[in-house]
This record gives C-alpha cells, structure tokens and sequence, in this order.
C-alpha cells in the first residue's frame, strides 16, 4: 500500500527569484563606478530562508510563483539540488521568473530594486496548496511553522492575516525590505505571528524612531503585537513578548555581503526554537549563524 507523502514542517511562502549582486571592496555612493563580482544566485526572502532551514537539516517547502521560463526552470532545478520541497509552487506560462538587483560596497547596501511583480500578480494561486487538501484545508488547517515574507500585496497579506488556513500555523513574518515594512500591519495584532524586523521597519511600523532594538521591541508590543524580534545590525538585538525583553549581541566579523542576512537570521532562530532552544539561546544562535554569513562563510 503506498503512503501519502509527508507534509513538510515548514513553509516558506513568499519571493522566490534569481539575485543579481554587484559587490565590490570599495566604499560606494551615487555615481560611483568600480571594480568588483557580479553574481547570480538563488534569491529572495522565502528562497533565502529556505536554503537556510537546509543546512540546519531541515527539508522546507515553497509556495510562490515562478514563471516557466528558462530562468524559472534553471531555479526550480537549483532549489531541487539544495534539497528544497518545489512540489507546490505555483508555475505559470505568463509570468517571468521574478529578480532582484543589488549593489554593495564596502559600507554597504548601496541600491537594490525588487522586481516581484510576478508573485505579486499571482496573488492567492500560490496559497491553493493551503487549501485543496494538499497541505490543509479549511477543515484542517495547516498545523506548523510558516516563514511569510512582505513581498506578498497588503491585500493577500491581510487576507492571511485572517484566513481560516491560517488559524493553526506558527506564523513567523518579515518585511523583506523597509520599503515594505508596512505592509506588516495586519500582523500587529495577531495572536499567532511573531514579527522579524530590523530597527529601520520596526520604526515604520510604529510611525517614530527608536535609537535601540528595546526600544523598538517595547514600540511593537505597545501597538498589539504578540512577539517581535528586531535587529540592529551589529548592535544587540532584542527578542520581545509578554513575558519580558531578551537582548544579545551580535559578534564583531567582517562584513563582506548583507544581502539575505536577516533572513539568515529569521530562519536559523526558527531552527533552535523548533529544537527546543530558549529565548536567550535562540537569539544568541540565530545572532552567530546571521554574523557567519555576513563574513562571507556559510551558516551552521
């Protein structure tokens, strides 16, 4: 008697695309020209949480919108060798393969355009998975952990935010970028989503500006949110719910990329947590693996 296959334990939904990295070892502003490495590599932040849930060991499914392009083919087959679940990402013949576009110098993120329109225009077909049976049903909702990125429109976001799919499921929400840090207020006061944001997005979110991830956790929670988790670069960060404020600090690398770092972080503290790590420890790792990557090195 064959077996159903098993549901995957954790979900990332959201951008799924090809990175375009420019990086060079100079400092950069407006109109600089400069030597450096342009790369392309498996991106975006469902992507980049994924890869990094693979090499703690865990096998992660995508649900996102990837055109049946050449380039769309070329990273359906790269997620497959990283050893990432494609079985229910949504493929369509009339949208490209999103991209994403960065510069970096040596004092970092410089410019970057997101060009997500596909998954945007793909709307709630990426979420059918959730509701056909496949992986839950309104009946049976999907039951573990969820990693949501903001690259989704508000409308889909705050469809989520109260979609009986949803209602079971450990939801763990990043902005993606600050540009689309409000796009996260449906989850403000939602009793099942913990937020990941850095000081930048916590401040939009709230509407002011905080000098410390304290400050901004204590912001959040003051405005509904159940947890939240805020970075701020290589000063300490801050894990924040009811129970209290837990802060640590990042260690002291060098920086030599920035892009996908907090999604690095996002996805190693998800790891420990679902490990059975505490508070204190779960920062303190997720902190470690985000500070490897930025170095250059590959997380463990």
């Amino acid at each position: 008697m064959n077996q159903l296959p098993q549901k995957p334990e954790i979900l990332a939904i959201g951008s799924v695309l090809w990175d375009v990295i420019g990086r060079a070892t100079a400092h950069m502003r407006v109109g600089s020209d400069v030597p450096g490495r342009i790369t392309r590599l498996p991106g975006g932040v469902a992507m980049n949480i994924a890869m990094t849930l693979t090499r703690f060991g865990q096998t992660p499914a995508i649900l996102t919108a990837i055109g049946e392009d050449m380039q769309g083919a070329e990273l359906m087959a790269e997620a497959r060798q990283l050893g990432i679940n494609t079985d229910y990402v949504y493929r369509s013949a009339d949208l490209p393969t999103d991209r994403y576009m960065a510069i970096e110098g040596a004092n970092g993120l410089i410019a970057a355009i997101a060009d997500a329109h596909s998954l945007e225009a793909a709307g709630d077909k990426i979420l059918r998975p959730l509701a056909d049976g496949r992986l839950g049903s309104t009946d049976a909702p999907y039951e573990g952990a969820i990693a949501l990125d903001g690259n989704l429109t508000r409308a889909l976001l705050e469809d989520i935010a109260t979609s009986d799919l949803f209602v079971k499921a450990d939801l763990r929400v990043a902005p993606a970028s600050p540009g689309k840090a409000e796009r996260l207020q449906p989850f403000l006061n939602h009793t099942r989503a913990t937020l990941y944001v850095n000081l930048e997005e916590a401040g939009l979110l709230c509407q002011r500006t905080f000098d410390t991830s304290q400050e901004a956790a204590k912001g959040l929670l003051e405005r509904g949110a159940k947890r939240v988790l805020v970075t701020d670069g290589g000063k300490p960060a801050c894990d924040g719910n009811a129970d209290g404020l837990v802060t640590s600090c990042p260690p002291e690398v060098l920086v030599t990329r920035v892009t996908g770092a907090g999604d690095t972080f996002m996805a190693a503290h998800m790891v420990r947590e679902s490990r059975g790590a505490s508070r204190e420890e779960a920062l303190k790792g997720a902190l470690h693996a985000a500070a490897i990557y930025v170095s250059g090195d590959t997380a463990k």
